[in-house]
């Protein structure tokens, strides 16, 4: 049954009906349509529009072909050209007359436009919990390592001495900035379309607002074109799965560089991880790998929305039927990906020997003892090209200014004293560093506390 079959005479060539129908992919929100059509018959008979006795038939006919998609006994077929038209359908069958008035002051635009928004709203949700999952398991990891030092880093090269704690803290900052994009993306969103029809409204006396209370929105949309033909909260939606997507993949790299033979840092489960074909000794961060390779993937479906979207005139038109794939497969993915990447970082094992020495091995204080200097009355900038001297001939001698001995300080400069050695021992470049951010046990345990109530409270 097509639901606008009236007009023509002929039946759809195949071949078109094939390429028109969205039932392939919209079936995934037969729930958000039967709800949006239970809200709207509800919506009908308060307003007298229809009867009471057709309100609960037909109720009580979408409540059982819900359950019956639920429980597989009624199949999806590919017979019909969209979610809406197969609901339809079944639904007259099963009740007769009354099944044909569930269209009653709506249209297929407005339809579709509310199963997106629930649909959409409700995998908002579901995506947020799963950062907040996973910013569960980042505050864990930084409260136990506030004292573990490794190397910070700028260009790839060994910067400063920090802590994995602090490291930690960094990444935990841009997955709560993930969620705060979320929520706002569900407050612009949350209004509902259902009652502006096909573009213009309707002449039934519905009440917009009953409707959109029962479905949990703040209130209906404000202009019948844009209802039916706004789709900037699904690339609102999508720019938020790619941000997402991209700081897992930028913790994904690191995850990567760390596992390397050359550095050490952690050790991947061997559940998360994959041998190779021909080489025993391989164990492979696959699941990183891929996590940033999808990234890609996620990014091409903002791409096509923004594309499809970008030349469309006023209101609906049928291109935007390709929203769709586009969305569902940037969450199916993002969804994978945090739930994966979660469980990964969840049992890496952190070689915090490995760690320390590397941060010991690569000047990495060499700006405290620049630091020291000024501390000692000499200029920035001398101290900064005496420290660079240093390094010089720490490297030529194939040491570490830790190792040099107080009489090779002096020789460069007689600034130099016995308490160098406290100055830039690895404990003392954290811990004196205690401004709010950074990686100081002062500040991070500022910082742990204010997360602490973050997750407490949201």
């Amino acid at each position: 049954m097509k639901l606008w079959g009236g007009r023509f005479t002929k039946e759809t060539n195949q071949l078109v009906h094939n390429f028109n129908a969205s039932l392939s992919f919209d079936q995934k929100f037969y729930e958000e349509d039967i709800a949006g059509s239970i809200a709207h018959v509800a919506m009908l008979a308060k307003q007298g529009i229809l009867s009471e006795e057709d309100k609960e038939a037909i109720t009580a006919g979408l409540n059982g072909i819900c359950d019956d998609i639920k429980s597989g006994s009624l199949v999806i077929d590919e017979e019909h050209e969209d979610i809406h038209s197969f609901v339809e359908a079944h639904l007259t069958e099963r009740i007769g007359e009354a099944g044909k008035r569930l269209h009653t002051g709506r249209s297929r635009n407005d339809q579709v436009a509310l199963d997106m928004k629930l649909y959409t709203r409700k995998e908002v949700l579901e995506m947020d919990a799963l950062l907040k999952h996973l910013l569960q398991s980042l505050l864990s990891i930084m409260k136990e390592n506030t004292d573990t030092i490794m190397p910070g880093f700028t260009h790839l090269q060994k910067a400063q001495p920090i802590t994995l704690a602090h490291h930690m803290g960094a990444y935990f900052e841009m997955f709560k900035r993930d969620r705060s994009r979320l929520h706002d993306i569900y407050g612009r969103m949350n209004y509902c379309p259902l009652g502006a029809g096909a573009l213009a409204g309707t002449t039934y006396p519905l009440d917009r607002e009953y409707t959109a209370s029962l479905l949990d929105f703040y209130g209906p949309t404000l202009n019948s074109m844009d209802s039916v033909s706004d789709r900037d909260y699904l690339i609102e939606f999508s720019s938020a799965m790619s941000i997402i997507m991209m700081h897992l993949s930028r913790f994904c790299e690191e995850i990567i560089i760390w596992n390397s033979n050359e550095y050490q840092f952690i050790e991947i489960d061997d559940s998360y991880s994959t041998g190779s074909s021909i080489m025993p000794q391989k164990k492979n961060p696959d699941i990183a790998e891929l996590v940033r390779g999808k990234t890609g993937r996620v990014y091409g479906s903002l791409i096509s929305l923004l594309t499809t979207m970008k030349g469309l005139s006023l209101a609906y038109n049928k291109d935007m039927q390709e929203d769709k794939e586009f969305v569902f497969d940037a969450i199916d993915t993002t969804k994978g990906c945090i739930v994966l990447f979660n469980g990964m970082l969840d049992t890496l094992t952190f070689r915090k020997d490995k760690m320390r020495a590397s941060a010991e091995g690569g000047f990495t204080n060499a700006t405290d003892a620049a630091d020291y200097l000024v501390n000692h009355g000499v200029a920035f900038r001398d101290a900064h090209g005496i420290v660079g001297q240093l390094v010089l001939y720490c490297i030529d001698k194939n040491i570490s200014l830790g190792e040099m001995t107080l009489e090779e300080y002096k020789a460069i400069s007689p600034v130099f004293e016995e308490d160098i050695y406290d100055a830039i021992s690895m404990e003392t470049c954290v811990s004196k560093r205690n401004t709010i951010g950074a990686p100081g046990q002062e500040a991070m345990a500022k910082v742990i506390e204010i997360n602490e109530k973050y997750l407490a409270e949201s």
